[in-house]
C-alpha cells in the first residue's frame, strides 16, 4: 500500500507521518510526504523530537505534491486543516482520500517543554493511527474494501 502525506507547507506533521510510517510499517506501507506550498525545509523541531523516538530523519525533505505524479498512492491524508480544504491534483483521482486532523507542535508558543509535549503527543497519535493502518495494509484489500474498512477506522 501506498500512502502520501499532505500538508500545505510539508514541514512538520506530514514529515513525522511520513517517518513513522516508514519506521513502523515499512513492510506493508510505502510512505511520502509532500505540500501544496512547501516550505523548502523540514522544521528542525520535527527532526529533533523523531530522532529521539528512534525513528530514522535520513532523506526526509519538504517538497511538492508535483513531485509525486509518478508515485500513483492508494491514499492520501490530509494532516492539516487548510490542506483538507484545497483542490487536489488531478492524478490523485483514483486515490482514496482521508484527513486527519493533527495539531500543529511547530507552531506552538510556550516553554520548551510545553513544545517538547505536544511533538511528542503528535508523534504519539500518529503512531497509533499508523498501527490501525497497518492492520489494514496487511490485509492486501481490494479498493472498496479498503475504502469501507478506512471509513470504519474514522468511525471510531
Amino acid at each position: 500500500m501506498k500512502i502520501l502525506y499532505i500538508c500545505t507547507h510539508n514541514r512538520c506533521r506530514s514529515i513525522l507521518s511520513e517517518a513513522i510510517t516508514n519506521h513502523f510499517a515499512s513492510d506493508h506501507i510505502q510512505a511520502k510526504s509532500a505540500g501544496s506550498q512547501p516550505a523548502g525545509e523540514v522544521h528542525p523541531l520535527s527532526l529533533r523530537y523523531l530522532n529521539e523516538a528512534g525513528i530514522p530523519t535520513d532523506g526526509l525533505q519538504s517538497q511538492s505534491w508535483d513531485e509525486f505524479e509518478d508515485f500513483k498512492p492508494d491514499i492520501v491524508i490530509t494532516v492539516c486543516d487548510s490542506a483538507a480544504g484545497e483542490a487536489c491534483p488531478v492524478w490523485f483521482g483514483q486515490s482514496i482520500k482521508m484527513h486527519w486532523g493533527l495539531a500543529d507542535p511547530s507552531k506552538l508558543e510556550g516553554t520548551e517543554e510545553e513544545i517538547a509535549t505536544a511533538f511528542r503527543e503528535c508523534i504519539k497519535e500518529i503512531k497509533h493511527r499508523v498501527s490501525q493502518l497497518q492492520g489494514i495494509a496487511v490485509q492486501s484489500l481490494e479498493r472498496e474494501q479498503l475504502k469501507n474498512a478506512l471509513n470504519q477506522l474514522g468511525a471510531q
